[in-house]
């Protein structure tokens, strides 16, 4: 007997199951959907969230690539050229035949010049000859006017015949050397008849074909333009004079070519130069970059687009620019926020807040000792002191205004919302000076227990510290906004490097507010 046929049916377990589990993530969806659309409705504030990554700040520029050292080669002499050795392209050596120009009139003029040595020679022989006569026939009128057989004018008639004999001798010789000077000058003027390659390299342009004539009677004409390395290439960037002092020798340069458009080749910074370039009204410096051209890609002459990298920084926080830029309604519940540490307190306090901790991680790259450690804690006590009371006596005079505010309104305190980003550069520039004095005064003994490579590394990280920027942000904390002071730092247009005491990785910093909570 046949088994009968197992019937199926559209509500059997399997599909149950299956129906079920889609069921409950269909409803886990919708719950965390509204979920979080509740919660961004009660937060009423858009975020940006601090990540970790890099940073890389670069200046563009354009400019043209060119070989390291070109050489333009002359020629000396006048002349038909009767033969040219190379051609665009041509890679040659030092010494090698490039060009050779008719010698025919120098070669007449070296012919002309040996007979004249010829001639100058003979007329020395002549000379020499008569000097002889001249000197044998005054020895005879010596010894005849010693003994009186003679007049004395026969004797100094003779002396004056030797002593012209000579001079003809001297002038003859005179005549040798001149004449033979001139003839090693046609030589030299021959032996430049064949132009010749100064330098290893390849053949930029050249400029004459056999029959042309040359003419060098005012300045050397250009022949020949020799690239004399081109494995290694050059750049000359003109950078703009408001980026020019983030631009340091030894900076990496990334470029790109229109002629290879797929590809992206290095350099590295090599000489700032001073000689500024006017042009409209706009300053441009040179900035000369060294390329790697072992594989013959790149050309001389092609112009690049070019990034030098002036800065760099690697695993670092960073968040938004939107969120650093973020400045709350005055009628925003965000408006009475401020960094712990900063309402009510003298003018800087805020930014000074997290200083104590940046000075002990100052330190602690310092290596130091048992006794400089204890130098180091006592002033920082002290300072930290010296804040407390300073902060209790501006609170004291100040007192509040109008429900509360403070002497710089709405709890705000020095620099206003952005923590100080607003604030007048020459009033920053005198706090930065006020806060430089007090640390010198109050870590004098322990600047003066370092030796000169601890302070002189101390000296930096103070400037450093005071010399950061610092702004106010605010973070959504388990749905509630707190203000916090950072330190901000590289930016490469979109995100800046951030730091605090209270900052982490994940944090929701607020970059908007919401129409709806605006209009509370």
């Amino acid at each position: 007997m046949k088994n009968a046929p197992r019937s199926t049916s559209l509500f059997g377990p399997r599909r149950l199951v299956i129906a079920a589990i889609g069921l409950a993530v269909l409803v886990g969806g919708w719950y965390l959907w509204k979920h979080k659309g509740a919660n961004d409705a009660d937060s009423g504030y858009r975020t940006e969230a601090v990540q970790r990554g890099n940073i890389r700040v670069t200046i563009s520029s354009t400019g043209t690539l060119s070989a390291i050292s070109t050489v333009t080669v002359g020629s000396q002499i006048s002349g038909q050229v009767t033969d040219v050795l190379v051609d665009f392209n041509s890679p040659v050596k030092k010494g090698d035949v490039l060009a050779r120009i008719d010698p025919s009139t120098y070669r007449a003029q070296l012919e002309q010049g040996d007979a004249a040595i010829a001639s100058a020679r003979a007329q020395l022989a002549q000379a020499q000859a008569s000097l002889r006569n001249a000197s044998l026939d005054f020895q005879r009128k010596q010894d005849l006017v010693q003994q009186k057989l003679i007049a004395r004018s026969d004797f100094d008639l003779a002396r004056a015949a030797l002593d012209q004999a000579k001079a003809q001798v001297n002038s003859a010789q005179a005549q040798i050397r001149q004449q033979t000077a001139a003839v090693k000058n046609t030589q030299v003027n021959i032996n430049r008849a064949v132009i010749t390659s100064p330098v290893d390299g390849v053949v930029l342009t050249r400029k004459i074909d056999p029959g042309q004539t040359v003419a060098a009677s005012f300045s050397a004409p250009e022949l020949f333009t020799i690239a004399e390395d081109l494995s290694k290439m050059q750049i000359e960037l003109a950078v703009d004079e408001s980026d020019i002092g983030q631009v340091r020798v030894g900076q990496n340069v990334s470029f790109t070519a229109d002629a290879f458009p797929d590809r992206q080749f290095k350099g590295v910074v090599k000489q700032v130069r001073m000689a500024a370039t006017t042009t409209n009204n706009v300053v441009t410096y040179p900035v000369i970059v060294t390329v790697d051209n072992s594989d013959g890609t790149l050309l001389p002459g092609l112009t690049v687009n070019a990034e030098i990298e002036v800065s760099s920084r690697e695993n670092v926080l960073k968040l938004g620019n939107a969120a650093l830029r973020f400045k709350p309604n005055d009628d925003s519940p965000l408006a009475d926020l401020q960094p712990e540490g900063a309402s009510n307190g003298p003018p800087g306090a805020g930014a000074g807040a997290g200083m104590g901790q940046d000075l002990q991680t100052l330190a602690a790259i310092l290596g130091l000792n048992a006794e400089q450690k204890a130098s180091f804690e006592q002033a920082l006590e002290e300072m930290k002191q010296r804040q407390a009371e300073r902060a209790a006596q501006f609170q004291q005079r100040s007192g509040t205004q109008q429900g509360g505010s403070s002497l710089f309104g709405r709890g705000r305190g020095f620099g206003g919302r952005s923590g100080g980003g607003n604030a007048d550069p020459s009033m920053q520039a005198q706090m930065r000076a006020r806060m430089r004095d007090r640390l010198n005064q109050q870590f004098t003994a322990f600047t003066t227990s370092l030796d000169p490579a601890q302070r002189g590394k101390w000296s930096a990280g103070v400037d450093a510290l005071l010399n950061a920027r610092r702004v106010t942000v605010y973070r959504l904390t388990n749905g509630k906004p707190e203000a916090i002071s950072i330190k901000i730092g590289a930016s490469d247009g979109s995100s800046t490097e951030v730091s605090g005491r209270d900052l982490h990785e994940g944090d929701q910093i607020i970059s908007g507010e919401r129409a709806a909570t605006g209009a509370k």
